[in-house]
């Protein structure tokens, strides 16, 4: 197979001894036993699921029990009407066509069910080329002796594997080498309690001498998560023979419901109900005049039965028509449409409901390094120890310390004796001279530092000579090439004996490695905050000419090293510390005996005493246009926050370079928002622009900050910690590059590219999808409304009781508007301008004032012509014959359609702006579907007949039909220059609604300033006086009232006063407070939501407003004043 295990059970994943390995075979062999192997355990793929075939689609569509009820109908109109046809004498001048209408029914049903299945095949490829995208993923494996990237479906059994804190287990397989690897096992085993993994070979030994084996588990099991460590295994099970593998062949796949599916599920059921109750009294009035005019009738049976299918047929197909099955429809197509062009966009969906929700997201949190970022990273200045400093003039033009200057004046206290004394004035070196100024074991303790403690690799794959892992990882090995001369870094780390790895975490800010030096001495090689670093160094390196010393770290020393920390990161440079510490022996007495790490080792124990070695400030540039998108964001009225693991001073200055950071923009350490009260900190949210040293735990509790005020939260987390805070968000979006397994799995969109421009895509998307659902709605609403009532009043006012459409015409109406319109609205992209606008909010209605009058004007419009035509079409036109009379009713229906189609256009805004055609080219379903509905107009017109109840029109009535229909486009402006207050307030006089829809939303809001509590209250009752009893008592039925009593009122009268003017002791009596509390004020109302939603309590007497009234006037006196939302108020005795 040419792959073997190392034979060094101690060594991590990137410090093989690839020498070990044994000699690869022949390629012939090779390959030969590659081939073997795949055929004997297959390849690490699922069986793809099978899509249902475009036949089983259509099945599905077919059982709607509407359509199914409309089929056998029309199956027994068609028996009827051929024995009408082939049994009986035809009157002169009748022909015997009644089959026709039937067969005609059926191929209507047939052409609802073809269309709908289609679009499900169409968006079920969509979702399988999707799902093929989230599941391809590369790892690292180990062949020949050198660590390649490969495809996880190309893992084989025998495969050695690197695996690494935050991967996700590829296959199943045996621990070779490892350090404090833990594993989360949960999704598979159902159990919460993490697992540690001990190592085969030393599971063996313990065996082997007899020790119980009860706590030692050398398995990794497939789709379990690395927790913890880092280490190397040994590939047996791959893809249905893996435990995950078998567990995802017994799963089906269940598609969630959207929240706006939901949403409009219930807008859905309530057109429906209408549309059922019109066709049920439609039905009833339609078989009563029917029954009506039989007594003493010379109407034959056969024609009775007839009428009376035709009457059900009719009403059926009103139920069709008004059945809006098309809104779950274009939710889907909108969605599966928008996933794949957010692909293009470098978005992946993971979870279908973020693609709407990022449409309305209010916040956006983001990680600085790869986001904000270019995460290219590049050593460009430094000092190591305490003297020698140098810079890269190539890559760092500097800021104060040209190349070659002194720095003795910059950094040092020239009025300091000490820091005279032990601080010498140091030179800064250009870069490419640092190797020659380096002693020997300086040179080595770097190396060290750089290659030993880390977990990049090189890649011989990728052209040009790369390293492979963390930007910042690579950047050091790079570094250290090109400036100290590293020659090889596999050679480096097989030059040691690895004791321990620590592997670096975001919480603990460090990253150790511990090396054999000589018999039990061990050294700890230590990279990480440099802050964090400095605080536990007691020693610096010096670097002497010929040997390595250490000098004791005093405070002018450390006050240097601050200094320079402080200057780096104000220039937007991430700043790394390196550090050692030399124990006696590994694990260390002083440190053991906490569980604060997977075997037992006390962090505190080890962080102490260390020799600070050097500070470096590494460049990652800001990525191009992330200033233009964070100011789109902005824009839109999306507010961007920073949050970070980096210095304060870097991430202000990156946050204000990017435009992040604003004047009234607040600033915090995670050390400082941990300590935050719930009050405090839901009041420095809003205000909160940069969160820097934070950690996972900051981050979800910023999150759920945000999100308990209100806001849409949207958060990108890499990390493995960092999936709390991606699951507590509205929309989690992790990194695709720089992500760990764990977090992509925890986030709901994975950004390709790392890039914050990608998150603003998203939002355009976002909004996209909504607006394209509205647009369909009000589409199929106007249609709905002017179809019914068509239908309604003239199938009652026919003394045959026939519709002036009918009911084959009813169905193509019903296939342009749920099938066609969802594929042409449905599916459009996103405007230039639609972040030009503030994003939705959750309580925000569905349907927009702007919406509804837009829906209402044109069915108005609608409705006229076409009932104005039925009835007064006749003698306008000159028509008097029944072929005349059809001609009309063609008439009519053609002008009905068209007006459709023209209709189609002004839906394609849902603003009062009057360019409908913005951006029309962009969108070639729409123009497509719009040619498709044209010229199956025109062939029903021209070669329908008899059986779609049409006959040919003349140039005439074609111009009328196309004049008429056009007209709507001018309708439509005509009704957007209608200002939507005016329409409201006509609106509500007829409906008797007196609430502005869009105050629901705007309640929602916190308000700009606040009162006190004791004001607040009076408001309330004085604006329960002021309503009608009816409105009272309707806010009554809806809102929850806490119980107001007239003691509780003059209890707040009371505490209104100064407290001064009670003395504290007396006041807190009487408030009840206790120790530590502050300014409370128990005896009040204490809003649970906003001051709207409360309401006065019926047991409240009128006079209790009055009462509080001496409080308010003595308040007024102390100087009362509203305080601004979200600003904490000074406390007592401050100005």
């Amino acid at each position: 197979m040419g792959l073997s295990v190392p034979d060094q059970p101690r060594q991590g994943p990137h410090l093989q001894q690839r020498g070990n390995h044994a000699t690869p075979q022949p390629p012939n062999d090779l390959c030969h036993g590659r081939k073997l192997i795949k055929e004997a355990f297959g390849s690490n793929r699922l069986p793809e699921h099978r899509t249902k075939s475009i036949l089983e689609l259509m099945w599905l569509a077919f059982n709607d029990k509407v359509l199914i009820l409309l089929t056998v109908v029309a199956i027994i109109s068609l028996a009827v009407g051929l024995y009408q046809t082939l049994a009986e004498q035809h009157r002169p001048g009748r022909s015997g066509t009644q089959w026709i209408e039937g067969v005609t029914i059926m191929v209507a049903v047939v052409l609802v069910v073809v269309a709908g299945a289609v679009n499900d095949y169409q968006k079920e490829q969509q979702f399988a080329r999707l799902n093929k995208k989230k599941e391809d993923r590369t790892v690292t494996a180990i062949r020949s002796g050198k660590a390649v990237q490969i495809s996880v479906h190309d893992i084989e059994v025998g495969e050695v594997l690197d695996v690494k804190s935050g991967d996700s287990i590829p296959a199943d397989g045996i621990l070779i080498s490892g350090f404090h690897i833990v594993c989360d096992e949960s999704s598979i085993t159902g159990e919460s309690e993490q697992v540690k993994k001990t190592d085969a070979a030393d599971v063996k030994k313990m065996l082997d001498s007899g020790h119980p084996s009860e706590h030692m588990d050398p398995f990794l099991i497939s789709g379990s998560k690395v927790s913890e460590g880092i280490g190397t295994y040994l590939v047996t099970g791959i893809g249905v023979h893996s435990i995950y593998g078998r567990l995802r062949m017994g799963l089906t796949d269940r598609v969630a419901t959207t929240p706006l599916q939901k949403k409009l599920s219930g807008v859905a059921d309530s057109i429906a109900i209408g549309g059922l109750t019109a066709a049920v009294v439609l039905f009833v009035v339609l078989v009563a005049k029917l029954v009506a005019q039989l007594p003493g009738s010379s109407i034959a049976p056969a024609d009775a039965l007839q009428a009376f299918l035709r009457i059900f047929i009719v009403s059926l197909a009103v139920v069709v028509l008004a059945v809006p099955e098309g809104l779950p429809l274009a939710v889907t197509l909108s969605l599966a449409t928008t996933v794949m062009r957010m692909l293009k966009d470098n978005n992946l969906v993971r979870v279908l409901a973020a693609c709407e929700v990022m449409g309305g997201a209010t916040t956006v949190c983001c990680d600085k390094t790869g986001t904000i970022t270019l995460n290219k990273m590049t050593v460009v200045v430094g000092l190591i120890g305490e003297k020698l400093r140098f810079a890269d003039g190539s890559k760092y033009p500097g800021r104060g310390y040209p190349v070659g200057s002194s720095t003795s004046s910059l950094v040092y206290d020239t009025h300091s004796q000490e820091a005279n004394h032990d601080t010498p004035e140091s030179t800064i070196l250009p870069g490419e001279n640092l190797s020659g100024a380096l002693c020997p074991e300086s040179r080595e303790l770097l190396l060290h530092s750089f290659a030993v403690n880390s977990t990049a690799f090189e890649s011989e794959e990728v052209d040009g000579h790369a390293y492979v892992g963390s930007a910042t990882e690579s950047a050091l090995l790079a570094f250290a090439e090109s400036r100290i001369g590293m020659e090889s870094v596999d050679r480096l780390r097989e030059s040691v004996e690895i004791v321990e790895i620590i592997p670096f975490d975001s919480s603990r800010k460090f990253m150790a490695t511990i090396v054999k030096l000589s018999g039990s001495i061990c050294r700890m090689y230590i990279k990480g905050a440099p802050e964090l670093l400095l605080g536990s160094s007691s020693y610096i390196v010096t670097n002497g000419n010929s040997s390595l010393a250490t000098n004791p770290m005093s405070d002018a020393r450390r006050g240097v090293l601050s200094s320079t920390i402080s200057d780096y990161a104000a220039q937007s440079l991430r700043t790394l510390g390196l550090a050692y510490r030399d124990f006696a022996s590994w694990p260390p007495v002083s440190a053991q005996g906490v569980a604060s790490y997977s075997d037992g080792i006390s962090f505190d124990g080890i962080l102490s005493s260390l020799t600070f070695v050097a500070i470096l400030g590494i460049r990652d540039p800001l990525r191009p246009g992330v200033g233009e998108a964070v100011a789109l964001c902005q824009h839109a009225g999306v507010t961007v926050r920073m949050v970070t693991g980096d210095n304060v001073t870097t991430a202000t200055a990156i946050a204000a370079e990017c435009g992040i950071l604003t004047e009234q923009g607040l600033v915090l350490e995670g050390s400082q928002f941990r300590k935050l009260s719930a009050t405090e900190l839901d009041s420095t949210v809003l205000r909160l622009q940069v969160l820097a040293r934070s950690t996972p735990e900051d981050k979800k509790l910023l999150v759920q900050a945000l999100k308990r005020i209100g806001e849409t939260v949207a958060v990108t987390g890499d990390g493995t910690n960092d999936g709390p805070a991606l699951r507590a968000a509205d929309v989690g979006f992790s990194m695709g590059l720089s992500g760990t397994e764990v977090a992509k799995e925890a986030s709901s969109i994975v950004l390709m590219d790392d890039n914050f421009a990608s998150i603003v895509k998203s939002i355009e998307w976002g909004r996209s999808v909504g607006d394209a659902i509205k647009k369909f709605l009000c589409f199929q609403l106007t249609a709905n409304i002017s179809a019914v009532a068509i239908t309604f009043v003239s199938a009652i006012s026919d003394s045959h009781e026939e519709s002036l459409l009918t009911p084959v015409q009813l169905l193509w109406m019903n296939l342009i508007m749920d099938t066609f319109a969802a594929l042409a609205l449905a599916t459009d992209p996103p405007q230039p301008n639609i972040l030009d606008r503030r994003p939705d909010r959750k309580s925000d209605p569905l349907i927009s004032t702007t919406s509804w009058k837009m829906i209402i004007g044109q069915a108005i419009y609608q409705t006229t012509v076409s009932l104005g035509l039925y009835f007064a079409g006749g003698p306008l036109l000159g028509y008097h014959t029944p072929d005349e009379r059809l001609s009309l009713e063609t008439l009519a229906f053609n002008t009905f359609v068209w007006m459709q189609v023209f209709n189609l256009y002004n839906n394609r805004r849902l603003d009062n702006k009057l360019n409908i055609f913005e951006n029309i080219g962009r969108n070639w379903y729409f123009i497509n579907i719009n040619v498709i509905i044209m010229v199956g107009q025109v062939l029903i017109i021209c070669f329908g007949g008899s059986a779609l109840s049409a006959v040919p029109l003349s140039p005439l009535e074609w111009a009328i039909s196309l004049g008429l229909g056009f007209m709507t486009l001018p309708v439509g402006v005509l009704i957007r220059l209608v200002p939507d207050n005016f329409f409201w307030k006509i609106f509500a006089t007829i409906s008797g609604m007196n609430r502005y829809p869009e105050q629901d939303a705007a309640s929602s809001r916190a308000p700009s300033f606040t009162w006190n509590e004791a004001i607040e209250n009076v408001r309330l009752e004085l604006i329960s006086f002021r309503e009608s009893r009816s409105s009272r008592l309707r806010r009554l039925r809806l809102r929850l009232v806490r119980i107001d009593s007239v003691k509780s009122m003059l209890a707040a009268a009371l505490s209104a006063l100064p407290r001064a003017w009670l003395g504290a002791r007396e006041a807190d009596i009487e408030e009840g407070a206790r120790p530590g509390d502050g300014e409370r004020q128990p005896l009040l109302h204490h809003r649970e939501d906003s001051p709207s939603s409360a309401c006065r309590d019926p047991s409240s007497p009128p006079f209790a407003p009055a009462a509080v009234m001496a409080g308010i006037v003595a308040g007024s006196v102390g100087g009362w004043a509203p305080a601004r939302a979200g600003v904490e108020e000074p406390a007592s005795g401050e100005a």
